[in-house]
């Protein structure tokens, strides 16, 4: 069984009125967001621990994670709420009388700053139109750009820590934190990297990703000198002290970090093969409360009419996308097993009894949360009507947000959806495990064991039964990925039993 810690106080989480999902994968997974929002989010905890001196060190305490993560509302005003900038900048004022023009109506505009005073700024650049030619650029770098968010919810590209900050909701010239777009996962990620076999390894590499850009050098041109006040966070809570999951998370990071990529052009991969592996943490643990086998991925590499192995894909996603509300049906049936339960229905009071136990196991019901006859049995299946009603709100959702956001789930082709890699997917996977040359049966044996993929027929015979195996199908949807590899620049044949996956950037360098 899983090594899970306690859940924590309840007075960490006063608004959750249930604690399944949670207790089952954590708070939080959050359907709602993006692998770019969740790797930001991560490297934003990731800076603040290591401004700590604490990167990827726990210090042995599981719970809480505390962490004092930067705001920078200066650098965020000048570059998302500062509509006049081009507007004076088109003028074709003298350079004194741009500045004047300028600072006054940041003086009058610009929120969430202890004192709304940019003079610094002319000292730092040697003309106005200087200063408007690196906001323009700077702001062109600008992270899920098309999206109408609002200005503190904005986010530069992450060149180092002057581009790392929390997402903010700004009201009468306050802060307070927002949640919609930085919804915790990026807190798991973090814990589960932290927790992973690989954590000293990868804490050096991650360090790396934090200083020494000139393009973060030249946001610090943007802040003042001055000592933020930050607030702690840390509402997140992940269940288990250790997981499978999390050491392949960690082999994908330390493999990109260490390969001959360029460190920003490896940010893309990261993130969607961040995205992946939580989608893998979510349907892995759900099978072990389950008690079902490890989820695979039959994955068709699109073909121009329907395929067997397009059907087989479909009803694989159909089946994994049910998986979790089955672990939440599962959490529930075995407290209803569980020796306590027995006992207090054995006991004088059982319906009093198992409703306290409910309480102070999940959170639930509180007074106006039920109100079915006083029956034990009803209680267990009122609980579960609610939590699965709570769980189809967000946590239900993860397995198709995330597989789409990672390049996995698709519906091209087709109306409906299944797992169809795009050619973004297959570069991170190549990068990530191939480090010069592979033989193309053993990559495809790699992609089965480490992520659970189903593409060749050695792979599929091994999850299918006989009715669903069609050898020669999956001999073509081989085919096509050999295709697509090849086009790719990524596969080589060099002989007709000879076919080689290879990572260019590794041979050239």
């Amino acid at each position: 069984m899983l090594e899970s810690l306690p859940p924590p106080p309840r007075n960490d989480h006063p608004n959750n009125d249930m604690w399944i999902d949670e207790q089952i994968w954590g708070h939080r997974l959050w359907d709602a967001t993006s692998p770019w929002l969740i790797f930001l989010e991560f490297l934003g905890v990731a800076e603040a621990k290591e401004r700590d001196q604490l990167l990827l060190d726990d210090r042995g305490e599981k719970y809480p994670l505390r962490f004092k993560p930067a705001q920078r509302m200066y650098i965020r005003n000048i570059l998302y709420n500062n509509e006049p900038l081009l507007r004076i900048a088109d003028e074709g004022l003298a350079d004194s009388a741009s500045w004047e023009k300028w600072l006054t109506a940041m003086s009058d505009r610009a929120q969430g700053v202890p004192v709304r005073d940019f003079t610094y700024l002319r000292k730092r650049f040697n003309s106005f139109a200087d200063f408007v030619a690196l906001v323009s650029m700077l702001r062109g770098t600008t992270i899920e750009n098309g999206s109408n968010k609002r200005w503190s919810s904005r986010f530069v590209f992450p060149f180092g820590r002057h581009a790392l900050y929390e997402d903010l909701n700004v009201k009468n010239n306050s802060t307070s934190r927002e949640y919609i777009n930085f919804g915790l996962p990026g807190e798991l990620v973090y814990q589960m990297l932290c927790r992973s076999d690989l954590a000293g390894e990868l804490a050096p590499e991650i360090a790396k990703m934090l200083d020494g850009d000139p393009c973060d050098r030249l946001l610090g041109l943007l802040e003042p000198d001055y000592e933020e006040d930050k607030s702690t966070r840390g509402n997140s809570y992940l269940p288990y002290i250790r997981h499978e999951t999390f050491d392949d998370l960690a082999r994908d990071w330390l493999a990109l970090l260490r390969g001959p990529l360029p460190r920003f052009d490896t940010y893309p991969h990261l993130a969607a093969l961040t995205a992946l592996h939580l989608l893998r943490y979510q349907l892995v643990v759900a099978a072990e409360h389950c008690y079902a086998p490890k989820p695979h991925f039959v994955c068709e590499i699109i073909a121009p009419k329907r395929t067997p192995v397009r059907e087989l894909s479909i009803s694989n996603f159909q089946m994994n996308d049910t998986l979790p509300s089955r672990a939440v049906d599962a959490y529930i049936d075995a407290i209803g097993r569980s020796d306590e339960w027995q006992r207090r229905q054995r006991g004088e009071t059982p319906f009093p009894d198992c409703r306290r136990l409910l309480v102070d196991t999940v959170r639930w019901p509180d007074d106006d949360d039920y109100s079915g006859p006083p029956d034990e049995t009803a209680l267990l299946q009122d609980l579960k009507r609610s939590a699965q009603a709570r769980h189809r709100q967000h946590v239900a959702a993860v397995h198709r947000s995330y597989g789409t956001g990672a390049g996995l789930v698709s519906r091209r082709g087709t109306s409906q959806l299944r797992y169809a890699p795009t050619d973004a997917l297959l570069k991170s996977l190549i990068l990530a495990n191939v480090q010069n040359r592979m033989d193309y049966s053993e990559f495809l044996d790699l992609l089965y064991r480490r992520y659970g993929f189903v593409i060749g027929e050695r792979e599929a015979i091994q999850v299918l039964s006989d009715d669903e195996f069609d050898r020669k199908s999956f001999q073509l949807n081989s085919g096509r990925l050999e295709r697509r590899l090849r086009t790719l620049g990524m596969l080589r044949r060099l002989s007709d039993a000879c076919a080689y996956v290879e990572n260019p950037l590794s041979l050239r360098m």
